[in-house]
């Protein structure tokens, strides 16, 4: 019964989007299909070295959904957050939360809204259902939104351990965008992580502000320390910042309560302290990422090294149509009609070719199928991106069938002549 309300669920979102391409906040929240959905999105970060950024958001929106937890538990137990946690309830007061509605801060904490717009706003509650079960599949990672802030939203606390203006000069250089970072390289073929611990931390118990100090701890030292990523540690996973919004150290630790009016005070942070960092990256992957994902799986059906091998195939072949032309010219083969027979070799390296130049493969197209990873296919669900790539497919189709026939009376037409 579930699965049929999912599947009636689906169905309505998709037909809301027969004449648009789905939005990035739709790809996040799962309401899309294949090739657009947010599975095929992993893979196209992964390509390029960059599915970090995705990670981060994940693991971000997953720690999040576990301070919300936590909240809605207190609550539960007939406690207010103000006699549970008074340092938070005194910093959300003061600078504003992203869980004021939560914390019961709707009515007396009416001029404490953040100053930047925070991704919950942006989505409908099926969005962060659907996004908290995204965060949970990707074994404990998460998803969430950003726009650079100055600091509107940081503490005093949170600035000591973040970067000044200065750091740009006392810290090496690092990389410019969250898309070109400096130790990973994009990856033509789906080569296997390295594992990673789990995020998620099971509800097997209540949760306690240790469980939460856990959490931001694990992101801490997975994506924002630099020497979290050096020592004993295979790959670079530190994600790109701007220095507004880096965080250089994490004085908390998950293995002892904190004590001191400090720790207390940096401890009453840890709900809110990534949400500007997973801002950004929403915005990053918004801005630069999805434009390219979409125009890469909207308007085409083949990953890049399956292009590439069609490109050497189509050369391949076109060179040795081109060498039986030829000899069949100069050694005026009869009957002439045998030149027709052409085309079988002449429209393969013309399929390959232009099918390298649109990165699309007609006849995967009218199988209803879309690559994602080299020569694996599945099949594409989302109605405006099938009538797309119909169309492009059979724009390419005929472009063949030209290219071909007139290749093929060329060299049917020239005189023979045996040398």
């Amino acid at each position: 019964m579930d699965d049929e309300n999912e599947k009636r669920q689906l169905d309505d979102w998709a037909n809301s989007r027969k004449n648009r391409l789905p939005s990035f906040t739709e790809v996040l929240s799962r309401r899309t299909r294949p090739p657009v959905d947010l599975f095929m999105f992993y893979l196209f970060l992964q390509r390029e070295g960059a599915e970090d950024i995705l990670d981060f958001w994940l693991d971000v929106q997953q720690h999040e959904n576990l301070c919300r937890a936590y909240f809605k538990d207190v609550r539960k137990s007939g406690r207010t957050i103000k006699e549970d946690w008074p340092h938070y309830w005194d910093y959300a007061r003061r600078r504003g939360s992203i869980y004021g509605t939560v914390v019961g801060l709707g009515a007396e904490g009416g001029g404490t809204k953040r100053s930047t717009a925070s991704t919950g706003e942006l989505l409908t509650e099926a969005d962060k259902r659907n996004l908290a079960a995204a965060g949970e599949e990707k074994g404990g990672r998460s998803t969430s939104p950003y726009r650079p802030a100055t600091g509107g939203g940081m503490s005093e606390h949170t600035r000591v351990a973040s970067a000044s203006p200065n750091d740009a000069y006392d810290n090496p250089p690092r990389s410019s965008t969250p898309f070109s970072l400096s130790g990973r390289t994009p990856t033509l073929f789906n080569l296997r992580r390295a594992s990673r611990a789990p995020t998620v931390i099971p509800r097997s118990a209540a949760i306690t502000r240790l469980d939460l100090i856990a959490s931001a701890e694990r992101i801490f030292y997975r994506y924002l320390s630099p020497a979290g990523n050096t020592v004993n540690s295979q790959e670079n996973h530190e994600i790109y910042l701007p220095p507004a919004l880096r965080i250089h150290s994490f004085p908390l630790s998950s293995s002892q309560d904190p004590k001191s009016q400090t720790e207390l005070a940096l401890m009453a942070q840890i709900p809110d302290i990534f949400h500007a960092q997973k801002e950004y990256c929403f915005r990053a992957m918004e801005q630069d990422a999805f434009p390219r994902f979409l125009r890469s799986k909207a308007f085409g059906n083949l990953t890049p090294i399956s292009a590439l091998v069609r490109l050497v195939l189509g050369l391949i072949i076109l060179w040795i149509a081109l060498a039986v032309a030829f000899s069949l010219i100069f050694l005026d083969v009869k009957p002439k009609s045998k030149r027709f027979f052409l085309f079988i070799p002449f429209s393969l390296a013309v399929l390959f070719l232009v099918s390298h130049q649109y990165e699309l493969d007609p006849i995967l197209v009218f199988f209803g199928q879309s690559e994602t990873t080299p020569f694996r296919t599945l099949s594409i669900r989302e109605p405006y991106v099938k009538k797309l790539l119909m169309g492009r497919a059979i724009w390419v189709t005929v472009l063949v069938t030209a290219f071909v026939t007139a290749l093929t009376l060329i060299f049917w037409a020239v005189p023979g002549h045996r040398l």
